[in-house]
């Protein structure tokens, strides 16, 4: 273990200290690391990022062996292959890691920029300038990168982080954590800029969503329905929603059969437990003489399991029915329902119907149909000719993303170190005064 790692202590949840203390001790030293943050000068946070980057890297191995051990209790306790695969780290998972940090060291600093200026008839100035949100809690399961992303978003843009991993990363979520310190102290910044929960006791997700006496100003769940579901019921205070990817790729007459191959293909199999997985295939039936039996074929000797309407069954024996709760569910793994739509306008209508406002394709060389699909379907991230795998703040430019939010307040689709800050207005007056 490196000596970064060996340098974090052991906190009082780790030797059995009452969780409430823990927990508030824990926000309140968020809450005074938030104030220093939103004063810091960018050059400041683009040392601790840079050095946080050097040290994931120095750190692989420290951080491989515990992820070895988190994964070796995954699957002894017969966890699904897409939950290992969203689990592991390996040397090009940690180094897109430390690339990802890279990358959110050389985007513009959001903070203290003037986004609108103009003066008023009486010879007042207004600006609305970026600022920091305060203390972001964030909240994730099984995906241990999310440590890194998320605190280095949350640096970026001003703001100090709880995080809290799930128990089954929580070695390796823990090691990636001692670097991300170690390089808030190179910097000068202070460690509770980015703060882990030492304990994977469940009870203190209640106290985070609590709001911790004030000091928590945003959530964002990171994880499966169950996890977003309940922190929308519970949360004291604002939550960033991350529902569920269920993603369409729809196919029409026009698709070039090749390009619609390797886009279905990577949409679905490139990594089946990722938010941004397809989970359906929509068909228009003028396209289905030439396009449905090779698709729904490459599918299945991908070792993709396909659930498909009457239309799709007639293609291949392997085929099996789908349910009616098939169109509405994200299945995390190499599986896929298909049907085939009458037109355009079927399709958008079924997306609109089972999708969750997530990512959604269609794959099409008619540049009408692009610009109607692009423009109806209601979902944060919609795509023409490109795999929904794209729904990723690194994709984007972002670096890294906190989670790709699918409401419609404040932030859609990735967020990144931008859309973790608000705004306040500046007046700038010569001694106006209002009759």
């Amino acid at each position: 273990m490196t000596a970064s790692l060996q340098a974090v202590p052991a906190t009082p949840a780790d030797a059995g200290g009452d969780l409430v203390e823990t927990m508030t001790a824990l926000a309140r030293a968020a809450k005074t690391a938030a104030r220093v943050l939103a004063l810091a000068p960018t050059e400041q946070k683009n040392r601790a990022l840079e050095a946080m980057a050097r040290i994931i890297r120095a750190s692989a191995p420290a951080i491989l062996a515990a992820n070895a051990e988190d994964v070796a209790d995954a699957r002894g306790s017969g966890a699904a292959a897409a939950f290992v695969d969203r689990l592991v780290l390996n040397d090009k998972r940690i180094e897109a890691m430390a690339d990802g940090i890279a990358v959110v060291r050389d985007i513009a600093d959001p903070v203290g920029v003037v986004t609108e200026r103009w003066r008023r008839p009486n010879g007042m100035i207004i600006e609305r300038v970026r600022v920091p949100l305060g203390v972001v809690a964030v909240i994730f399961e099984s995906r241990p990168n999310v440590t890194a992303d998320a605190g280095v978003l949350c640096l970026k843009s001003g703001n100090a982080v709880i995080l809290r991993g799930g128990s089954e990363s929580f070695r390796s979520s823990r090691a990636i954590h001692a670097c991300l310190v170690a390089g808030l102290r190179e910097a000068g910044l202070p460690e509770a800029a980015i703060s882990f929960v030492p304990t994977r006791d469940r009870a203190a997700v209640g106290h985070m969503l609590g709001g911790l006496d004030g000091c928590v100003d945003l959530i964002v769940p990171r994880g499966g329905k169950c996890l977003v579901a309940r922190v929308e019921a519970d949360a004291r205070v604002p939550v960033f929603a991350h529902l569920e990817g269920v993603n369409h790729v729809y196919v029409d007459h026009t698709a070039r059969l090749d390009m619609a191959k390797d886009v279905v293909l990577n949409a679905k199999m490139r990594r089946t437990g990722v938010c941004g997985a397809a989970e359906t295939l929509l068909i228009e039936r003028a396209a289905a003489p030439t396009h449905l039996a090779p698709l729904v074929t490459m599918l299945l000797d991908a070792s993709c399991e396909v659930r498909g309407d009457a239309a799709v069954q007639e293609i291949d024996p392997r085929v099996k029915p789908a349910t009616e709760d098939d169109w509405s569910t994200e299945y995390g793994d190499a599986v896929i329902s298909a049907r085939v739509v009458d037109d355009e306008n079927d399709a958008i209508a079924h997306i609109e119907r089972y999708g969750s406002h997530h990512t959604d394709a269609i794959v099409t060389e008619d540049a009408q149909a692009a610009d109607k699909f692009l423009a109806e379907v209601d979902s944060a991230i919609v795509l023409h000719n490109a795999s929904t795998q794209f729904a990723d703040g690194g994709e984007f430019g972002f670096g890294a993303e906190i989670g790709i939010a699918t409401g419609k307040f404040h932030a859609r689709g990735p967020v990144g170190a931008e859309q973790l800050t608000s705004f306040k207005y500046r007046v700038r007056g010569t001694g106006q005064t209002r009759p």
